[in-house]
């Protein structure tokens, strides 16, 4: 069916009060965003639906897109007909039998009235349209409780609109209403979950990744790319920020007894994140840790880890085990490519046995032997700052160029 336009309902913005305006402003930018590629479509956000009118374009690849913006409780896919009783009843006949085939169904007709002038009322539309449907189909009968198939007739100014299908969104806030945050991303399974857990409460994220050429090859940087790309689909884009951390885990290496390498390396991301996010203007840092999970994510750990900043440091999966943040990751498309086997900064110069419950003294005590200042500034000074889309491939890329060298 050739749908006219796709009508968006809000789920969790219609509690936001005196806000509530400036969540559905934000939530239309996100979905022009999103749908970027569609010039002919239009979004109008209203204060109590977002209306988007398709103008000719593919209706399925629309809601896709729309299926993973934020902020988005449901939506239907409706027809524009003209304002009469009788086109009224014509189109919702071809939307009964493209649904209905032979089996047997229950349906009611809900009728919304914006455009008071209109002669025939909601509850008359109702009847009359169910009592229509029935002459026209013997399967059909009526439920008005719990219906498997609701026709939805909006009775606007500019024409009627019908829909009969209601497709569940993901949810959660807009992105870009509760603040700015740095997600450590490294190219594991946990700290895409925790970015997508964290877009979903509205914040705004921006991707840090350390790479340590030549210890991580470029393909284990494409992987974090890419990564960025799957996440860039709740939000159009997103900025990723490569920190180059090679100098600092050599130095680390042979200045560290091996016990404490995992804890002055984490801690030294961790300054090195504190910076990113003050710099670019951030409220926020996010990580992927999962209580217990590793020897850095033990109590002790995170306590000789955070003595570096003051600011929040947001845990969203911190509670999760393994198999239920498996679970979101295969269920927002992430985990085949969280598993491919490319080291990440995280893993090499990894001691056999670091300590799961440093001391903070003594972590503090070897770091003295280091130029913690010199070292960060090397490393904020090499940064590469580069927007990915929603979607992009990075590691075939990678691949072609290194066919190219055979």
């Amino acid at each position: 069916m050739q749908y006219s336009e796709i009508m968006v309902r809000y789920g969790e913005l219609s509690t936001k009060g005196k806000n509530r305006q400036t969540f559905i402003d934000r939530l239309g930018s996100n979905v022009r965003n999103v749908l970027h590629e569609f010039p002919e479509v239009k979004v109008h956000a209203n204060r109590d639906r977002l209306h988007v009118d398709l103008n000719g374009a593919n209706s399925d690849e629309i809601m896709k897109r729309l299926k993973l913006v934020f902020g988005i409780q449901n939506f239907s896919p409706s027809v524009q007909v003209e304002r009469t009783f009788e086109a009224t009843a014509e189109m919702a006949v071809k939307m009964v039998q493209e649904q209905l085939g032979d089996a047997k169904m229950t349906f009611k007709v809900n009728t919304r009235r914006s455009d008071h002038e209109f002669e025939i009322d909601t509850n008359e539309m109702n009847m009359r349209l169910g009592g229509y449907l029935l002459e026209q189909f013997d399967q059909l009968a009526v439920d008005v409780h719990n219906p498997e198939l609701t026709i939805r007739v909006e009775i606007r100014n500019n024409g009627i609109f019908l829909s009969s299908e209601t497709i569940q969104g993901i949810g959660g806030l807009p992105v870009g209403t509760g603040g700015k945050g740095m997600l450590m991303l490294s190219g594991g399974i946990d700290s895409p979950v925790a970015g997508f857990l964290g877009m979903k409460r509205g914040v705004s994220m921006e991707m840090v990744h350390f790479f340590s050429p030549p210890y991580t090859s470029p393909q284990a940087l494409a992987k974090a790319k890419e990564l960025t790309g799957k996440m860039a689909r709740y939000s159009g884009s997103i900025k990723f920020i490569e920190v180059p951390f090679t100098e600092i885990q050599e130095t680390i290496k042979s200045s560290v007894p091996e016990g404490y390498l995992m804890t002055v390396q984490r801690r030294m991301m961790l300054r090195l994140t504190q910076a990113l996010t003050i710099q670019r203007h951030a409220m926020a840092i996010f990580n992927g840790e999962s209580l217990g999970q590793v020897a850095s994510q033990t109590m002790e750990s995170m306590m000789a880890i955070n003595d570096v900043t003051t600011l929040p440091i947001l845990r969203p999966v911190v509670s999760l085990d393994k198999n239920e943040i498996i679970k979101i990751a295969k269920d927002i498309d992430t985990y085949e490519l969280s598993i491919l086997p490319f080291e990440d900064c995280c893993t090499i110069f990894a001691p056999p046995s670091p300590k799961t419950r440093p001391n903070l003294e003594r972590t503090r005590l070897y770091e003295q032997r280091l130029d913690i200042d010199g070292l960060m500034q090397r490393s904020l000074d090499g940064i590469k700052i580069s927007e990915v889309k929603a979607g992009e491939e990075f590691l075939n890329q990678e691949a072609d160029a290194f066919a190219e060298l055979l």
